[in-house]
């Protein structure tokens, strides 16, 4: 662990990579996984009693998250993920984009490895940045970049690329149990779409998910 002030971090990057070795689909257990490394791999309870002279340790979530991860005790409620998280904070921190507690891993379709996640790792940066410059980031309640595991031809500079697609995903709510996908300006999204392209070089595709929710979760996993 490493300190910086009063914030604490810890980079177990190695360890999260390879408790996905081995797992190419994902599906419920992968979640579980998500949610057992987060815990248990990633030393976040072994950290937190590294923690002195503080009576309560909370870890913030978003009403959805409570729904969206536990099943109704009629039984009437369906589990939809099981990944979720279950502060007085500076004002960048507060007014932040949801992020999902386990990290990159839930935004990586598929197998989850280190080359994927360093693409999709400077895509997201690439779009957040935009955005801010645009000055979307606020108008728009949540959005990142999703790494697809699945190859498009394309051409840079006069060369034949195959590569990885990205695809993009903004919304605008109020709750976060209902959103609408964000009506982000085209010229906005098209220079999102060659930056990533141009500037990073796994990548030959960049989409735009028009889905909303319902039925589409916002997350795409």
């Amino acid at each position: 662990m490493k300190t910086n002030g009063c914030l604490k971090f810890s980079d177990s990057g190695a360890t999260t990579n390879n408790a996905f070795i081995g797992m190419p689909n994902r599906c419920q257990a992968e979640c579980h996984v998500l949610t057992a490394s987060f815990h248990g791999l990633l030393g976040f309870d072994s950290e937190a009693t590294t923690i002195t002279d503080v009576n309560w340790l909370a870890q913030g979530t978003i009403y959805p998250d409570v729904i969206e991860s536990a099943a109704s005790k009629t039984g009437k409620a369906h589990v939809i993920k099981s990944h979720h998280n279950i502060g007085g904070l500076p004002y960048d921190m507060v007014y932040r984009h949801p992020f999902p507690g386990p990290g990159l891993g839930v935004r990586i379709l598929g197998e989850v490895k280190k080359e994927y996640a360093d693409i999709l790792r400077r895509a997201d940066a690439i779009f957040l940045e935009e955005l801010h410059r645009a000055d979307f980031y606020h108008k728009t309640s949540q959005a990142f970049a999703v790494f697809l595991p699945v190859k498009s031809v394309g051409v840079v500079d006069d060369a034949r690329r195959y590569e990885y697609v990205v695809a993009l995903r903004a919304v605008e709510t109020v709750d976060f149990m209902t959103a609408r996908w964000a009506h982000l300006p085209y010229d906005l999204l098209e220079t999102v779409s060659n930056r990533i392209i141009n500037e990073i070089e796994g990548v030959s595709r960049v989409t735009y998910d028009i889905s909303s929710k319902p039925p589409a979760t916002i997350e795409w996993e």
